[in-house]
Order: C-alpha cells, then sequence, then structure tokens
C-alpha cells in the first residue's frame, strides 16, 4: 500500500498501469489482502498521516494463484491430505467475499498428465492472440471512447437489450452482488468485442458468469 513517516508508493502503485501478481494468495495476512478492495475500486491509494495526506494512483491488473488446500493435492486420490472439505474450506475462507467479488475471472488449472506436457503445443500463437486483444481494444475506443473497464452501470444495463429478464433470473439464481454482475457484463463486453460482435449475445453473458463460480464445488 505504502506509506511511511515520508508517505512513499508501495508495490500496487509500482504496478500502476501494470500487473501485480500475488502468488499463494491465501498465505498472505488477511489485513494486507482487505486493503486491495478500494484500489481495486477506485484505481487510487490515501496514505493519511498526521502532517499530510497524500493519493497516489493505483490502477493495476490483480492476478493471484492459490492451491485450493495447503496440501496442493485437493481432489487427487492418491495425494490428496484426506480433509477435501473442511481443511480446503478453512483456507479458502482466508479470502473475502468482498474481496472475491472484485477479481473479475476465477479459473481453476487442474494438473496436466505427462502425455500433454510432453506433446506437441496445439494453443493459439501469442501473436494471433495480441492481433485480437488489440482490435478489441480499438473496437472500445471507437464505440464509447473508452475501455470496457470504464463503464458505468447505467451504459452497461443499455447494452444488455432483450437479455434482462434471463439476467434477473440468473442474478438471483447465482446471488450475484450488485458489483459482480457489473463486474460481470464489463468481461460479457469484452467477450462480445473479442468475438467480433457488435452487440452481446446470451452466450457471451454465460461465458462471463461461468468465471463467477465458487472455489469449492458444492
Amino acid at each position: 500500500m505504502g506509506g511511511g513517516g515520508r508517505p512513499r508508493p508501495g508495490e500496487i502503485s509500482l504496478a500502476h498501469e501494470g500487473v501485480l501478481f500475488l502468488d499463494e494468495m491465501p498465505e498472505f495476512q488477511p489485513r494486507v489482502l482487505e486493503v486491495l478492495r478500494e484500489p481495486l475500486e477506485t484505481g487510487e491509494v490515501h496514505i493519511a498521516r498526521a502532517a499530510q495526506q497524500v493519493t497516489f494512483p493505483a490502477r493495476f491488473q490483480l492476478v493471484a494463484a492459490m492451491n485450493p488446500c495447503p496440501c496442493g493435492y485437493l481432489g487427487d486420490p492418491e495425494k490428496s491430505c484426506g480433509y477435501e472439505c473442511e481443511k480446503a474450506k478453512r483456507y479458502q475462507r482466508r479470502l473475502s467475499g468482498p474481496l472475491l467479488d472484485r477479481i473479475d475471472l476465477h479459473l481453476e488449472v487442474p494438473a496436466v498428465s505427462p502425455d500433454t506436457l510432453l506433446g506437441a503445443a496445439d494453443g493459439e500463437p501469442s501473436r494471433r492472440v495480441r492481433e485480437r486483444v488489440l482490435a478489441a481494444r480499438a473496437c472500445q475506443l471507437h464505440r464509447q471512447g473508452r475501455l470496457n473497464r470504464e463503464l458505468d452501470a447505467e451504459r452497461l444495463m443499455e447494452a444488455l437489450g432483450p437479455h434482462k429478464a434471463w439476467l434477473t433470473g440468473v442474478m438471483e439464481r447465482l446471488e450475484l452482488s450488485a458489483r459482480a454482475l457489473h463486474r460481470s457484463l464489463r468481461v460479457a463486453r469484452t467477450i462480445a468485442d473479442l468475438a467480433g460482435s457488435e452487440v452481446i449475445r446470451r452466450e457471451h453473458l454465460r461465458e462471463a458468469l461461468s468465471y463467477r463460480q465458487n472455489l469449492l464445488k458444492p
């Protein structure tokens, strides 16, 4: 966060307009993680001292990684610690709901088999992905003069069109907060741009919402 007698920028300000990567996220102290909430929302961090108050920029992209259980083998029939439910739940509770609400994409990465790991790569080349991302970015700036991450709630609702009734039911079923909904809509708008679609379609909304899965399966 930064600080000191003469306030200096911390890691989140040094990562401004870049990426802040937190490995093994639950191992950070909860009070450290919780102070990320406001900067993730506003793009700024405020440091108050007796003599002065300072505001530093802190608009960073947060990327975090974690094992779902301290043993590192949750769900593995051979290596699991055997405390699949309670031990993993206690570990994951170190991340609060309000903090997780501010993370747009929650992805589970299963173990990779040796055959897949050592086989020929079949993914899309980074160069081609970069071209598609740049095209989507240019589309956003041309359409609205700003990136999708900067769209307010009113502008997001305008883009929903005929999906509002369907989305109301989904929001109630998934128990989404207003913040989670708006963040999912920004993701859906971006998915549509990457697909070259001028409108947000139902499949774009479904994909965006699928990234808000719980860390633990019910």
